[in-house]
């Protein structure tokens, strides 16, 4: 989201990065007054989708004050370069606010455009992780030691003081900005139940951050829990992984099962012999013959990645609604199976069970989608009048219909069909790797960063919103170098899926 495109709020960005748990970033410059007002249209629409909407009055007087301070902070930099003054010290620093105000108001737009020419910006970002709001006011000019103090001096006076008017009386700056309207800010956040322990101010790598983290209505989210465990509840009614690969899966967890017993009752079944050879012989693979066999195929597989195999071929012969939102997630599955599959050969390619286990991690990721596409009237039924007794919203409903909390469901209802718990853990944490035990870690990274980088090829999102301690541990330090993988990803998937 860029200073030219400010006119319009990307209503279906907004919802998809609240329920994956990526940010938004919005960029300026020089914070013109469209911009302003696109900033807090994004924020309301933020809200509202998350159903605190109570919250916008509040937040949106603290985005547009810590944004003009931020802004505020930009122009002093360039006048004080101008000045020929050391903003670091204090004598210099005394002198030039004494003037600050003045000389840059009657000259704003040539500060406004020398500060964009030098790359001083501000940004605005917005996520929701782990069930908390984060916004961010973030600027590239760092704080100095006597900003710090005044700030400070200024939140201090805050705590003490219980009411706007009281902030009015005895709150007086005449030199900066962030006096009484940060006081203003603070004593506003207290009237939606906040502390000063959800306001902070730091600096690091060169930039100033203003952060505000506020909890999730716990009553919007036991809203969405209540009827996430109900449909689970429901799902009793969806026909379990068929029987055939049911009993397949008790031959390979018997330890004095044979392989050529386990081939031969996988040739009983002609469907499953011919879904399993065109997968093994996949590009996914990268078998150096091709395989005609079932035996050899569970030969070179493995029982692992047999298991893992029948699994996804259970799955999604269960879930096979031809709708075309199904057609989408499941070629968008098979996408990411590929990505995941070559992702872990490449970065832990001494790890044998992250190799074998990514296909179908990747495959089934995001289950709980093809769950919502696959449900019949009578859960629709069941799941409404459960909604109108507890009075849950219809908004609620159709949220979760579209997708929210689908990785926890995924995963609840996998867990319920007896999956392994490292593709249970990949589906429930595959948009929050940082969450997954150690031990699923490694998986969970490389189903995360195929599943991003899917959507990232095709501008869905950003190289800003990759999680990016996933990216430190990949090694992955700039978009340059996503991108190559990305774009070496593309043309082997269009290359297998020509085979």
């Amino acid at each position: 989201m860029q200073e030219k495109n400010c006119s319009i709020v990307d209503t279906l960005k907004i919802r998809k990065a609240i329920d994956d748990g990526i940010p938004l970033l919005i960029t300026t410059y020089t914070l013109p007054y469209d911009m302003q007002i696109y900033m807090c249209e994004v924020l309301s629409c933020f809200l509202k989708e998350l159903n605190h909407e109570y919250m916008t009055e509040y937040l949106t007087y603290c985005l547009n004050e810590l944004t003009i301070n931020a802004k505020k902070a930009n122009t002093k930099r360039i006048y004080f370069a101008e000045q020929q003054l050391d903003i670091n010290n204090e004598a210099d620093y005394n002198k030039g606010m004494k003037t600050f105000k003045r000389d840059t108001m009657n000259n704003i737009n040539k500060y406004l455009t020398l500060q964009k020419n030098a790359g001083l910006f501000v940004k605005v970002l917005l996520q929701v992780r782990n069930g908390k709001i984060k916004i961010e006011i973030r600027n590239n000019s760092e704080l100095t030691v006597f900003e710090y103090k005044r700030i400070h001096d200024k939140l201090t006076r805050a705590q003490q003081l219980d009411s706007i008017e009281n902030a009015f009386s005895q709150v007086i700056d005449e030199t900066e900005g962030a006096g009484l309207g940060l006081v203003i800010m603070i004593l506003m956040l207290r009237k939606i139940g906040l502390t000063d322990d959800n306001f902070s101010y730091i600096s690091e790598n060169g930039e100033t951050i203003t952060r505000i983290v506020l909890p999730l209505n716990p009553e919007s989210q036991e809203q969405i829990d209540v009827i996430s465990k109900n449909f689970i509840n429901a799902i009793e009614e969806l026909p379990h992984i068929p029987e055939n690969i049911q009993n397949i899966n008790r031959l390979l967890n018997d330890p004095n099962s044979k392989l050529s017993e386990i081939a031969q009752q996988i040739s009983n079944d002609v469907t499953l012999t011919a879904d399993l050879l065109k997968l093994v012989n996949s590009a996914a693979f990268s078998l150096r013959e091709p395989c005609h066999s079932i035996t050899n195929a569970v030969q070179m597989v493995g029982i692992r990645g047999i298991k893992n195999l029948l699994f996804s071929l259970g799955s999604m012969e269960n879930l096979g609604s031809k709708s075309l939102n199904t057609k989408d997630i499941r070629a968008h599955s098979n996408k990411v199976a590929f990505y995941a599959y070559n992702l872990a050969r490449n970065f832990y390619p001494k790890e044998r069970e992250v190799i074998e286990d990514s296909f179908v991690c990747g495959l089934l990721h995001d289950i709980g989608k093809l769950l919502f596409e696959n449900i019949n009237p009578e859960i629709v039924s069941k799941l409404k009048k459960i909604s109108e007794a507890q009075n849950i919203s219809s908004q609620t409903l159709e949220k979760l219909y579209a997708g929210k909390n689908h990785a926890e469901i995924g995963a609840s209802v996998a867990e319920k069909w007896n999956f392994p718990e490292v593709i249970v853990n990949s589906i429930r944490f595959h948009h929050n790797p940082s969450q997954v035990e150690d031990k699923y870690k490694n998986i969970t990274n490389v189903v995360y960063l195929a599943n991003m980088i899917a959507q990232y090829e095709i501008g869905i999102i950003e190289y800003y919103q990759f999680d990016k301690d996933v990216l430190d541990e990949l090694n992955i330090l700039s978009e340059e170098h996503l991108s190559q993988i990305s774009n070496q990803l593309v043309e082997a998937y269009a290359k297998q899926s020509q085979n």
